[in-house]
Formats: C-alpha cells, structure tokens, sequence
C-alpha cells in the first residue's frame, strides 16, 4: 500500500501547474491590466468586458496615489482570472502597433522634408512618387523653409518647416492611405 500511495503522489506533482507557474500567470494578466489601463475608452468598449472588470480599469485611471493605483492593478489581475486574455492581448497589441505605425509615418515625413531641403533631386522623386501633388505649393513651401534656414538661428520662424512637414504628412496619408505608409522612403546615398 505504501508504494501505490508514492505512485499517486509522484502522478498528481505533474498534474496541476506548480506554484511558480500560477504565480507568473498572475503577473503576466496584473501587467495586460496595466496595458489595458493605457487603452483609450473607446477601445475598451468593443472588448465586451464584464461590467466588474470594465468599472476597475475605469476606478484605476481616475486614482492618483501611488499605492492605491497598485493594489488597484492587483484587483484587475484578480478580476482577470475569470475572463479569456486572448482577445484583450490582441486589442493591447493592436493598440501599440498603431502607435509604432503611426510614429513611422512621422519618421517618414520627416526624412523627406530633410531630403526635400538638401536638394533638388529630391523634389522631383517626391512628385515622381506622389501623382497629383501641388507641384507649385510644395515648390514654394521647399522655397521658404530653404529660405529660414539661411537665416541666423535667432531669426528662423520655423513656421515653413512645420507647414512643409504638414504638406508631406497630408501628401503621404492622400497617396498611401490612413492605414499604410510607403516603406521603401530611404535617404538618398551622398558619394561625396
């Protein structure tokens, strides 16, 4: 009798997830309900959340204090035990990679601008690239902010730079659309 009760006990160790294992678990739905604390409200609508969970998340944005915004945090990983995380790890993602696009885009813009200010080259590749762009106003804006760049520092407005970037940011959202930007915008190489 003695060996079939060391045989049941070495079979329920692997049975169920350790301790440690449960422990990480925890941490990992406590730190989604701190990603989810970042997500606007409207996104947070469509998750369908239980009315609990969503009140918590909406309690804990409105807490300042430091202490109680953790244990706030911890009753949303409890509160999260009972509900699939899937479906919220991919709202949370999806989120971000908006973000990251969004930021790229940016990043884009501002390379041409760059580009756009260095030479002339890069004017004609940027209407080659976008069809239908006001040749004459994006002339014109390259034109002043060449112009305040000439300048002493003390004396630049600033003001063509941001209307030349805005004209670019618009550009690009016309020709590539809300979702997408145009991946292959890489500085021309100078063999000089």
């Amino acid at each position: 009798m003695p060996q079939h009760y060391e045989e049941q006990a070495a079979d329920d160790e692997f049975d169920r997830p350790s301790k440690s294992q449960k422990k990480r678990e925890m941490h990992d739905l406590q730190s989604l309900g701190e990603d989810l604390l970042a997500l606007p409200s409207s996104r947070l609508a469509p998750l369908e959340l239980p009315e609990i969970l969503f009140d918590a998340i909406k309690a804990a944005k409105k807490i300042t204090n430091f202490e109680g915004k953790r244990r706030q945090v911890q009753y949303i990983g409890k509160l999260m035990r009972k509900v699939d995380p899937e479906p919220l790890r991919q709202a949370v993602a999806d989120f971000k990679l908006g973000r990251a696009k969004d930021s790229l885009a940016l990043h884009q813009s501002e390379r041409w601008r760059e580009r756009l200010l260095d030479n002339d080259e890069a004017l004609q590749a940027f209407i080659a690239e976008h069809g239908g762009t006001d040749v004459q106003q994006l002339r014109s804006l390259v034109r002043a902010a060449r112009k305040d760049a000439a300048n002493e520092p003390e004396k630049r407005s600033g003001r063509a730079f941001r209307e030349l970037f805005q004209f670019i940011k618009a550009e690009n959202l016309r020709v590539n659309g809300p979702g997408e930007q145009a991946d292959d915008i890489e500085p021309e190489d100078d063999d000089e």
